[in-house]
């Protein structure tokens, strides 16, 4: 589930479907834990900067992230300027505080499907990831994000 609380704002003005004519209510951000790929079916946070913290239903140990985007054949006019760019990932403590599992730059002109592996060099289990999208390629009205899915190791303690 996502921690709306600790997530950034949704965007407001959403005509993501404007390349088709249409006029697109804005999705919540639990849509990026569904594998939805339709071009528009993503979740848009206003300008290239924004965060989400994800809780899983376990602790895990966290080994890898899978990160997709609407494929670039499907897309309106292949405009990738709202893809994320510029990516970090950390797992979030008891307390709170982040420790950093990876930064990665995610290419939408490459592979549809992404797969990054993550450093957890503490080898600590985390209920709570929080993902920070640090740039996307041009936008600077919204950022879209597809779909997330993390990979790891379900912790015994």
């Amino acid at each position: 589930t996502i921690e709306q609380t600790k997530t950034s704002k949704s965007y407001a003005g959403n005509w993501i479907c404007g390349a088709f004519g249409l006029f697109c209510a804005g999705y919540p951000p639990d849509i990026i834990l569904q594998p939805e790929l339709a071009p528009g079916k993503c979740w848009a946070f206003p300008g290239s900067q924004g965060q989400v913290v994800i809780r899983l239903p376990a602790r895990i140990l966290p080994r890898a992230l899978t990160m997709q985007h609407s494929s670039k054949m499907l897309s309106a006019g292949d405009d990738i300027s709202t893809s994320p760019k510029d990516i970090s990932i950390s797992g979030l403590d008891d307390e709170g505080q982040e420790i950093q599992l990876g930064s990665f730059l995610f290419d939408p002109k490459k592979e549809q499907k992404q797969f990054f592996v993550l450093k957890n060099e503490l080898h600590k289990a985390f209920q709570y990831i929080k993902v920070n999208i640090l740039s996307n390629w041009g936008s600077k009205e919204y950022t879209c994000l597809y779909h997330l899915k993390f990979h790891g190791k379900k912790s015994t303690g």
